[in-house]
Parts: structure tokens; C-alpha cells; sequence
């Protein structure tokens, strides 16, 4: 029986592209020369510091368009507040990893909606869907790529 699992996943490895990417160019850009700003990365967290907030709003927009360039779906941040610290001003962007259960929820409820000929059901951070036809599956993603979930979607182990 085919079936798919829908995640919501960050690739470490195209995260880690996208800051050394954005990182390079901060540091060839004329209006950062001589200024202390820069990109850390752990894990899923990359911590933007530089000497003023209106910095740190352009940084997020390099980083953004970086991680697009990464195919790293930009609405996977999740941007704190800044915090000043002597002379540097300091900002976390968390990349969300996974599926919480409302969002599991709201993916099963929304198939079941649509009366498709398909089975979902909960997996921990993820949603397992099984239909008879591959055709079903098909307009079970072309569904979900259009749902009201406000995460990023991802479509992976697609078994027939």
C-alpha cells in the first residue's frame, strides 16, 4: 500500500552552506567594513551579533535570502528579540524542527475534510498517510502544500 510521511525538517548540512554563505558576504560588504558583526551556528540556532539593530535587520535579510538559495524554507525561523551587550547587539534565529501535535492534528483533520481516499495517522513529529493509489497520495500533497499549517512542509519516504 503506498503511502508518505509529512515532516517538517531542516537539512544541518544546507544550514551550514547558508551561514558560511551569509557569513562571506558580511564580510565583503563595503558598509560592514570595520564593523563587528558576524554569524554562530549551533545546531539549529544561529545567533546574529553585530554593533547595531538596523545591522542586524540587514543580516536577516542575507540570511533569509541564503537559506533560500539553500532550499531551506525561510519561514522555518523563528526570530527573538535583541538583546544589547556592551557595545554589540546580539539576536537568536531558531530554525523550528518537527511537527508539534496541534500541527499533526491540523494536518490529519484537513485530509480527513477534504473526504480523500486516504489514511493519516500520527507518528510523533510526523504524519503517515496511506491510500490505495499513488494518484491519491498525489492529491493528498497538493492539498497539504496548500494547508493552513504555518510551518514548512516537507514530503519524504515515499513508498509504492
Amino acid at each position: 500500500m503506498p503511502s508518505f510521511d509529512v515532516v517538517s525538517e531542516v537539512d544541518l548540512h544546507q544550514l551550514t552552506n547558508a551561514v558560511d554563505q551569509v557569513s562571506r558576504i558580511v564580510a565583503n560588504r563595503f558598509d560592514f567594513k570595520g564593523v563587528d558583526a558576524g554569524f554562530e551556528r549551533e545546531e539549529r540556532t544561529i545567533t546574529l551579533h553585530a554593533e547595531a539593530e538596523f545591522q542586524l535587520d540587514q543580516m536577516q535579510d542575507m540570511l533569509r535570502s541564503a537559506l533560500i538559495k539553500c532550499d531551506i524554507d525561510p519561514g522555518a525561523m523563528e526570530v527573538g528579540d535583541p538583546v544589547g551587550s556592551g557595545k554589540l547587539v546580539r539576536q537568536a534565529v531558531t530554525l523550528r524542527h518537527g511537527l508539534d501535535s496541534a500541527q499533526c492534528k491540523t494536518i490529519v483533520k484537513t485530509l480527513k475534510d477534504a473526504k480523500l481516499k486516504v489514511q493519516a495517522q500520527i507518528q510523533g513529529d510526523q504524519v503517515r498517510v496511506t491510500g490505495k493509489k499513488r494518484d491519491d497520495l498525489q492529491e493528498a500533497i497538493a492539498l497539504l502544500r496548500d494547508s493552513p499549517v504555518d510551518v514548512p512542509l516537507q514530503f519524504s519516504n515515499f513508498r509504492d
